[in-house]
């Protein structure tokens, strides 16, 4: 067979990708050029590149390139090939146009042309034409226009060649598979699979990246699944070529599934592991890939000697709506793989290399690809400790602090000094010492004293019409500061970022250090976590609601709901209480609950741990079980996966409150707080209980600058 020329046709910049797919594939000089690869082979070629190519778009056999500076002129060109060699009149065919003609200003009217001069010498030369079929031709032809010049193919290929055909449902914002497959490649994926390695993606949508990497370490052509290709309707095509092709890329299937290692993907929506399930199984890998829904805390290898390739195209505000938290899933990410990953390679797919720098992982390297017409960066890393650097901004040395730098250290300054008297008198160990004082450094700053000292900085994320640079630079001016003024070393300065916060978010995991240390709070011990958590585990604005439930716990039976880490029940226990019922829906926080206890030396069946949606237990306890003190700190809002229904606190407060009264003995008391700092209590509709807001007798004096820090009222059957 005479030798031809092919174009391979590939999104912007893929083309030095696909040369180089190419010439793996046999291909003799696969060259890169605008708009993807040349080479140069047999017909046999160009089927296998439609078969096995996983970059290209489309493969193009050129019939004839000439001038054409006129509509009429590109009419005559197209009018003298010899379409009766590639087509009969009984097939459809179809015509797409790309790029640009001089004297030709609308892409319809060129293509209009094109069908016309085929339509028109089938006419003249057999008296009958074939007919046009845009949406499913038999016969595709592909005409590109660059200035003066037309060129005008074969389309192989026929429909997209990224269509491998598994995928018929997608998420929100899909990756094309041949893009999916560029982004393994550039990420080292043949190579790390050739040794054996896993793949893994936390954020795998409908499972595009690890479908394509199965079947790229399972060596399975991705055009296998593919009903029809663009020359099955040309009448030069050879079946026998074809068959004989296929049949070799199925043997190498067959031998290469065999081989194939661990590949995971994680999701925490479980559509979205619905459609990655029915698209493997589509893919003809069913039970070859494993798929589930899991927080982005929960993800980790499969084994734990598994080592290899985590590649995950996370949301980057493009197309998904941009997203202020971005930062801080970036972040998280990049604690998941330090914690769990180390080995591991990784690779980041974004539109925002920006954001990638909040994963505390410096890239060994990047590459540039487009999804769509968007510009996005494939950030390389290499999970080793030499690669770690702060999540934090870096502070920002004196030199450099503006005039608001040194506000900030006077009222640092002056605030501890108001406070010192009054901590040392109440023997006070953990507090807030800055509340947002200056509207312009919008931080809680509090400190916390155990065998070390450490200070937990909240910055309130800053509204739209401040500048971000601005807040960036006043962060970096604050953590430069806040070390030197509170004398702690910058290693125990820890950062987060507090956006208004719906349900139980301020308890959702960042990370999973577990670097837990001991504080004392009138004398009672606690475990706090500076580092996976928004909160620390310790309210301290509850330090005085605490403080009178250990003064009205004794001889009582006490009920904890919504107990989070259970310090209410450490002083319900050291109070005197008889026995103490700690009921949340977080089994991490039942966990760290036990620890108080057991930090505290309570122990014993009279001290019952209840894993359980508290507003389901309410119901399901009336009149089996009954207490003498109740305290209850719902959430504002909770839709979580493992509550019966919602809660809306300002909704809903009315009939969870009565509920939670039949689990009170007729002379028992109930202590409720929340907060939500709009919240209003509905007095009338909880008559006739009687009910008193003790808020302001709760309010710790370093929380005086914010009185809405909290709300909380005890209620009683009767008033006495």
């Amino acid at each position: 067979m005479p030798d031809h020329i092919f174009f391979a046709s590939a999104p912007k910049h893929m083309g030095s990708l696909l040369a180089e797919e190419l010439s793996r594939l046999g291909m003799a000089e696969a060259t890169e050029t605008r708009g993807g690869a040349r080479f140069v082979g047999s017909i046999e070629d160009g089927y296998r590149a439609c078969l096995w190519s996983r970059i290209a778009s489309r493969i193009l056999l050129p019939i004839v390139q000439l001038p054409a500076n006129s509509p009429d002129e590109l009419y005559a060109v197209a009018h003298e090939i010899p379409w009766e060699d590639h087509l009969t009149p009984d097939r459809t065919f179809a015509v797409q146009f790309d790029g640009s003609l001089t004297g030709i200003n609308n892409r319809q009217f060129a293509v209009l042309k094109v069908k016309d001069a085929i339509a028109d010498r089938f006419q003249a030369r057999m008296g009958r034409r074939p007919s046009v079929d845009p949406r499913t031709p038999d016969f595709r032809v592909h005409v590109y226009g660059q200035q003066n010049q037309a060129g005008i193919s074969i389309d192989l290929s026929g429909s997209s060649l990224h269509e491998r055909g598994y995928r018929d449902q997608g998420s929100a914002a899909p990756l094309k598979e041949n893009l999916a497959a560029a982004i393994l490649m550039r990420a080292g994926w043949p190579e790390i699979a050739a040794e054996g390695g896993a793949l893994l993606d936390p954020m795998c949508g409908s499972g595009t990246l690890v479908i394509e990497g199965a079947l790229l370490a399972a060596d399975i052509a991705p055009g296998l699944l593919r009903a029809s290709f663009g020359f099955h309707g040309w009448t030069q095509h050879d079946e026998q070529v074809w068959q004989r092709l296929l049949s070799e890329a199925r043997i190498r299937r067959d031998a290469g599934i065999e081989r194939l290692g661990s590949m995971r993907g994680y999701d925490v929506n479980p559509n979205a592991i619905r459609a990655s399930l029915h698209h493997l199984e589509r893919a003809g890998l069913a039970g070859l890939a494993h798929f589930e829904r899991r927080e982005l805390s929960d993800c980790r290898p499969g084994k734990a000697e598994d080592e290899g390739l985590v590649v995950v195209n996370p949301p980057y505000g493009e197309r998904l709506g941009a997203n202020d938290d971005l930062p801080q899933l970036y972040g998280h990410l990049g604690a998941v793989l330090k914690e769990r990953f180390v080995g591991w390679r990784a690779a980041v797919f974004t539109a925002d290399a920006e954001l990638g720098k909040a994963m505390g992982l410096r890239a060994v390297k990047l590459n540039s690809l487009y999804n769509g017409p968007i510009e996005c960066r494939l950030l390389h890393f290499q999970v080793e400790p030499r690669f770690f650097v702060s999540n934090h901004p870096r502070p920002l040395p004196p030199e450099e602090r503006s005039e608001g730098a040194a506000m900030l250290a006077n009222r640092l300054t002056k605030n501890l000094k108001a406070l010192r008297k009054w901590q040392r008198q109440e023997h006070i160990q953990c507090l807030r010492i800055y509340d947002a004082d200056i509207p312009e450094y919008a931080l809680a700053i509090d400190v916390y004293q155990g065998e070390k000292r450490w200070v937990h900085i909240q910055e309130y994320a800053a509204p739209p019409s401040v500048d971000p640079k601005k807040a960036r630079h006043r962060i970096r001016e604050a953590l430069g500061l806040i070390p030197e003024v509170l004398e702690v070393p910058g290693e125990q300065v820890f950062l987060k970022v507090r956006r208004q916060q719906k349900g139980r978010a301020q308890y959702e995991k960042l990370a999973e250090t577990r670097n837990f240390h001991r504080v004392e709070e009138y004398g009672h011990k606690f475990l706090v976590n500076f580092e996976d958590y928004l909160d620390t585990g310790l309210f301290l604005d509850h330090r005085e609601i605490r403080r009178l439930i250990g003064a009205m716990a004794n001889g009582k039976r006490f009920l904890n709901l919504f107990a989070y880490t259970g310090t209410a029940t450490v002083y319900a226990a050291k109070g005197g209480a008889t026995s103490t019922t700690t009921v949340d829906m977080s089994r991490t926080y039942l966990e760290w609950a036990a620890g108080n206890l057991s930090l505290n030396g309570i122990q014993g069946p009279e001290h019952e741990l209840i894993h359980a949606d508290c507003v389901r237990w309410i119901e399901m306890m009336n009149g089996r079980r009954r207490y003498d003190l109740i305290f209850m700190d719902p959430p504002s809002f909770s839709t979580s996966k493992r509550m019966y229904g919602t809660l809306d606190i300002q909704r809903d407060h009315v009939a969870l409150i009565k509920s939670a009264m039949r689990l009170l003995e007729p002379d028992g008391m109930m202590i409720f707080s929340n907060n939500l700092r709009r919240f209003r209590i509905d007095t009338e509709g909880l008559a006739p209980l009687n009910v008193v807001d003790i808020g302001p007798d709760t309010l710790p004096r370093d929380f005086a600058r914010n009185p809405r820090i909290h709300s909380c009222w005890m209620i009683r059957y009767h008033a006495k």
